[in-house]
């Protein structure tokens, strides 16, 4: 029998968010991507405010005891900053330039291009596809951010023990982990069709459409996980944490649905319509005909289905590993459960490293 070895281009995807640090490792065999292992460590509340880490040594210390209970076989890993940090930008330059001459070229045109002073900036560039019709010009994706957010995340990997291969932007590895959502997808019917991403987070969730496998707009609304959350441990005097995993275990009691899920799903859905409403205000050509919802609170129940309703269209609670293979270690029953929430760290972990 033929055996493959995983190659020696696992990485790790660390994904910091408002309430957790989210670990998924990846590797190689062949062209196919194997789970090694996942896990996810809760943060002290306030140590992440939206999107910004604000305690390092909260982060430092929840993502040591993530890695502590990964054993990953690599210790080269990857985060991002946040898209809201991030300037993507499509330049068009001379086809002719070397890598060194663009370099250049997007220093001295920084001011028209980057909203910050050009010593605090760190950016990277791709060539893009030349079309027949290019006259000689090349598309140029510049991205770039402050040089400190990309040094924060480098410093909290490098503490705990980790090697920062790459700091990627979380629009990307939305993208990439995707691509793996789409072979689960109905298929389109017509070429104008796009679909909604929904990742609902602990502060807020936020809409995203994508068309193509790119990521062509994205609205946040200020509602989360963590407002479930609190209300569950109001009504039934439970501890924060204590309500959180009753919620994820769905083991509360009967009038559970009726007395706090059901007000919840009723203003998360208005928001995501409203989102919706707003995307097509602002023009875009492209008709939304289906979701998909990630997030540690998107299996709620009942949410895909008050969804379908409001929205009128198909609505699905997404496994990015799904169809992965996975190592003997991989607990597959809880990693279905715990899938939806590691979308970022699945599409981290799929980078090529540097």
């Amino acid at each position: 029998m033929l055996r493959f070895k995983p190659s020696s281009r696992a990485l790790v995807g660390v994904d910091i968010s408002s309430t957790a640090v989210k670990l998924v490792e990846l590797s190689r065999i062949g062209t196919q991507f194997q789970i090694e292992n996942y896990t996810v460590e809760p943060l002290r509340q306030g140590a992440v405010v939206e999107r910004r880490i604000s305690d390092i040594d909260e982060v430092v210390s929840g993502l040591g005891a993530a890695l502590g209970r990964l054993r990953p076989k690599t210790r080269q890993a990857v985060a991002m900053v946040p898209s809201s940090a991030a300037i993507t930008k499509r330049l068009t330059l001379p086809a002719g330039l070397s890598d060194a001459e663009i370099e250049v070229r997007i220093q001295l045109e920084s001011d028209k291009h980057i909203p910050f002073p050009f010593s605090e900036v760190a950016f990277d560039f791709q060539r893009l596809a030349r079309g027949e019709d290019s006259d000689g010009q090349q598309e140029i994706l510049l991205v770039a951010c402050r040089q400190q957010d990309v040094e924060q995340r480098s410093a909290i990997l490098a503490r705990a023990g980790l090697v920062p291969a790459v700091v990627d932007v979380e629009t990307f590895a939305i993208e990439r982990a995707f691509a793996l959502l789409a072979p689960l997808l109905a298929p389109a019917a017509t070429a104008d069709e796009a679909v909604a991403l929904v990742d609902i987070g602990a502060s807020q969730s936020v809409l995203h459409v994508l068309y193509g496998g790119s990521l062509i707009y994205s609205r946040d609304n200020a509602v989360g996980g963590q407002q479930l959350t609190e209300t569950i441990s109001e009504r039934y005097g439970l501890t924060l944490e204590a309500a959180e995993m009753a919620k994820r275990e769905d083991s509360l009691p009967e009038d559970y649905p009726a007395q706090v899920l059901t007000p919840f799903i009723a203003t998360l859905a208005e928001q995501v319509a409203r989102s919706l409403q707003l995307y097509y205000t602002a023009g875009r050509p492209y008709a939304v005909k289906q979701m998909v919802l990630v997030g540690g609170s998107s299996a709620v129940r009942g949410l895909a289905e008050h969804l379908t309703k409001v929205c009128d269209m198909p609505v699905t609670v997404a496994n990015p590993l799904e169809e992965m293979r996975s190592a003997a270690r991989v607990d597959r029953q809880s990693l279905a459960s715990t899938a939806p929430s590691l979308l970022g760290a699945c599409g981290l972990a799929m980078r090529t490293p540097a």
